[in-house]
């Protein structure tokens, strides 16, 4: 059974970021150069990371976390790919074997990385791989769960993010970050008003799969009616928990909803000023960003992740 949900607290990310220092970057923070009439944007580059993309912090952090015992027995999560990569990373870092229960339509790229990182992949359809996130469980995995947002360890990580955002733009006004299931933003926005409740925190997500906004406009946590595939497969999920919506409520701001072409432009856009790879779910922060809802800044645009087919990124960006 999960623990009871409790607040991530600055000690708890100051634990994390000692222990994860020798796996974890500590990715840069660049200016996106978008003119003076536009919102002062900045970079965080978690697209750097060994496995490109934010998850490995958390991964590294809950590997870390487990008894010489729990390592005998393994260790399983669920991905789209990301945070499969990031715990098949740490796993293999530790000499412990990995499962991943995977859905199917993942980027053949993010597949195959997982793969090579040792991991035995299940394949499941998108439906089977959120019921099981919510449940906590899937039938026939054996050892450890790691869960790939709703896990105190695994937000904890994510929240060393927070502090070198902090240490590198002290007067950021805004931070923007993708939702899907609510790790990440978690983690960040924790460890950010801990140390300065001023700074406003947002979380980004596509218009073919919005819960979280739509459950702030109803007051409650919601499945999103309409939820739809598309190419930002690493944000954008069906519904938000009635656990994660515990963790999210106390520290996020609010909720910014962007369309696919919208997303689409804020990949482009990525790519010809910072010559920089982003994946649909780590444009969307910058998507958000540019429609003003987030202000002026500095604002802080999380690019969570970088694993796409770079077919499938040209496609995007060439229309």
């Amino acid at each position: 059974m999960p623990q009871p949900v409790r607040p991530i607290v600055l000690s708890d990310v100051e634990a994390a970021r000692e222990r994860i220092a020798g796996t974890v970057l500590r990715t840069p923070l660049v200016r996106l150069d978008l003119g003076p009439a536009m919102p002062d944007v900045r970079l965080k580059l978690e697209n750097l990371q060994p496995t490109n993309a934010y998850k490995i912090r958390g991964a590294a952090n809950a590997v870390a976390m487990l008894s010489p015992a729990q390592r005998a027995r393994g260790v399983w999560t669920i991905s789209a790919g990301n945070a499969g990569q990031g715990v098949a990373y740490a796993a293999r870092a530790a000499g412990i074997p990995c499962s991943v229960v995977a859905i199917e339509t993942a980027p053949q790229t993010k597949l195959d990385r997982m793969r090579a990182l040792g991991a035995n992949i299940v394949p499941v359809s998108y439906q089977q791989a959120w019921q099981a996130a919510e449940a906590h469980a899937f039938d026939g995995m054996d050892g450890i769960f790691i869960h790939p947002f709703d896990d105190h360890d695994f937000i904890a990580g994510h929240g060393t993010m927070g502090l070198e955002i902090l240490e590198d733009c002290p007067d950021v006004a805004a931070i923007v970050t993708a939702i899907g299931g609510g790790g990440l933003i978690t983690g960040v926005a924790s460890a950010v008003k801990a140390l300065k409740p001023g700074v406003r925190v947002y979380g980004a997500e596509p218009e073919s799969g919005a819960p979280y906004a739509l459950s702030l406009k109803e007051g409650g946590p919601r499945r999103f009616p309409d939820w739809q595939a598309s190419f930002v497969d690493g944000a954008g999920g069906q519904s938000v928990t009635q656990r994660m919506w515990d963790r999210m409520r106390p520290v996020v701001d609010g909720a910014i909803t962007v369309t696919l072409d919208q997303t689409s432009e804020a990949m482009r856009l990525i790519a010809e000023k910072a010559r920089v790879i982003s994946e649909g779910a780590g444009a969307l922060s910058v998507a958000a960003a540019l429609t003003g809802e987030a202000g002026e800044g500095p604002i802080v645009c999380v690019v969570s992740g970088g694993n796409i087919d770079l077919k499938t990124f040209a496609e995007l960006l060439t229309g």
